[in-house]
């Protein structure tokens, strides 16, 4: 029913990652296969692409959906539906930024700043980018005469020399504090994101598809942190754990054949558990079973 594209290059193995969790495992031939498939009847056809051009073919209809950065969606300017947000990137499940960046020793602190600095024609400012429309559109909106270049990666190290400043993506701020930068300003905070094709979108039994995808993959999301707990405790000893345990709504209790005590369960987030297994045990649960969770749909 869908045509499917995923991303190609830094997103490929967290994004195939999350659809086999997901139980929609991809299938190809090689790991340099750019066609795939995945066994469920709402998923015609899977192509593997970078996500610089997956705007641009959604947008033409080439494709009904596919996953790619906001960064990309705003760069390309494409006519396309966000279906909604997936809290996934390369490496955490942090959005990345897009930012301008200068070298640590420059006195420059605000975008405005760069305007007496240009070393380019004019006076302009040379900007190294992988990211061009989208900081020509940036620049201009705050008055900044600049000469905006396309980089094609390695980015951060064409300054000083090949350029003034540079609009980069990035995580963490490690690789840009390492080739000697500081950040300055924020363009764009970008999700990773699930687009439609407007026209596919606008059909109901195809856009009942897409949200029972989407469905699926934020389910998975939402399980990777958090676990489920299980546990027996005695009545009188019922409100003392409960005022441990953290829950999505409110813990489940019921009682136990034979009133021989209550059972509680609830989710909680995995960073909490080491901590929190010993304390239920010292204010008086018993059997308490740790359950990992494949999906969490609200």
């Amino acid at each position: 029913m869908l045509r499917l594209v995923l991303p190609k290059g830094s997103l490929e193995k967290a994004t195939l990652e999350l659809f086999a969790s997901a139980d929609l495992a991809v299938t190809r031939s090689s790991d340099v296969d750019y066609r795939a498939s995945i066994d469920d009847p709402r998923i015609d056809q899977v192509r593997i692409l970078r996500p610089q051009e997956i705007p641009l073919y959604v947008a033409d209809g080439l494709f009904d959906i596919g996953i790619t950065g906001r960064d990309w969606v705003e760069e390309r300017g494409s006519d396309v539906v966000s279906l909604g947000v997936l809290h996934y990137s390369k490496a955490t499940s942090k959005p990345i930024r897009v930012v301008l960046a200068v070298p640590v020793a420059s006195p420059v602190e605000t975008v405005a700043d760069l305007s007496a600095t240009g070393s380019g024609p004019s006076g302009a400012i040379r900007v190294s980018t992988e990211y061009p429309e989208l900081t020509r559109r940036y620049f201009e909106k705050h008055g900044v005469p600049a000469q905006v270049q396309l980089s094609y990666g390695a980015t951060e190290a064409k300054v000083p020399d090949i350029a003034d400043c540079v609009v980069e993506i990035t995580e963490t701020g490690r690789a840009l504090r390492a080739a000697g930068l500081k950040i300055i300003e924020t363009l764009l905070v970008s999700h990773t994101e699930l687009i439609a094709n407007p026209l596919a979108a606008a059909d109901p039994v195809k856009r009942h598809a897409m949200e029972q995808l989407l469905t699926l993959l934020q389910g998975t999301l939402e399980a990777r942190d958090k676990v489920l707990v299980k546990l027996n405790v005695s009545v009188d000893l019922l409100a003392s754990v409960i005022e441990l345990l953290p829950a999505l709504r409110a813990p489940t209790v019921s009682e136990l054949y034979g009133g021989g005590g209550l059972a509680v369960e609830t989710v909680v987030p995995k960073s909490e558990i080491n901590e929190l297994i010993p304390a239920l045990k010292d204010r008086g649960a018993t059997d308490v079973i740790e359950l990992p969770l494949s999906k969490i749909v609200h």
